[in-house]
């Protein structure tokens, strides 16, 4: 996407935006694929730059075959350190610091009347958006920014890969604030130096598993149900 939406996105529109993109970036699934005309029919609602990435990236999905799918999506999100979609492991690595960040990442849903149990890793991008589109917009948006920079050196790192999940990545940044001068600093060390690399636990926090499920209303998207959440 070479240009950003004119005008804000209006809530309804965030909120397909956001679900999108949780659907379209999670491991690909013949549960996803089920969902892509949902999708298409859902992004004609959205800015056109925004809308023809969500297409387009559906499409991608949807002419490739599933097994490289899923061998593409391992290869690019599991292997390597530049492009991994916990939010909090660009600042920290896996480090002390880590878990307190990701602390702040649960008690933030809580106060929204959702929690999330302890075998799913609450700064999963998938779930952040997830988080953002059915449940609450103003805390999600703010998780995301507040972690701008890791998701800025995702964007970048995919970009530089050629990556089709690159284009997903650049419609969660067109519904962000353009980058401040002190947030282009943040990307350029943080591109520099990379996550930090102390090796520690984080139980009880554990990898994320993701389920297939239906929004609450009126959500115009159905989604994964949102890990290990109960009201």
């Amino acid at each position: 996407m070479n240009r950003r939406p004119k005008a804000g996105l209006a809530p309804h529109q965030l909120t397909i935006t956001w679900q999108s993109v949780s659907l379209l970036l999670d491991y690909p699934e013949p549960e996803m694929l089920a969902r892509l005309d949902l999708i298409r029919d859902a992004s004609q609602q959205l800015p056109v730059t925004i809308g023809e990435s969500i297409r387009g990236f559906a499409d991608h999905l949807a002419q490739t075959p599933l097994p490289q799918l899923q061998a593409e999506y391992v290869k690019t999100f599991d292997n390597r350190r530049r492009c991994n979609l916990f939010l909090t492991y660009f600042a920290h690595g896996d480090t002390r610091k880590r878990g307190l960040a990701l602390l702040r990442f649960k008690q933030t849903y809580l106060s929204a009347g959702y929690e999330l149990d302890d075998t799913e890793l609450p700064d999963h991008l998938c779930v952040v958006l997830e988080f953002a589109a059915t449940v609450d917009q103003e805390r999600g948006r703010s998780l995301i920014l507040d972690h701008r920079a890791g998701l800025e050196l995702l964007r970048v790192s995919l970009a530089d890969l050629s990556s089709p999940w690159a284009a997903l990545i650049d419609v969660v940044s067109a519904t962000l604030p353009a980058l401040r001068g002190d947030e282009r600093d943040a990307v350029r060390r943080l591109a520099a130096e990379g996550p930090p690399e102390e090796e520690v636990g984080l139980a009880p926090f554990a990898a994320p598993q993701f389920s297939a499920g239906t929004a609450p209303k009126p959500t115009l998207l159905p989604t994964p149900s949102f890990p290990g959440a109960r009201r």
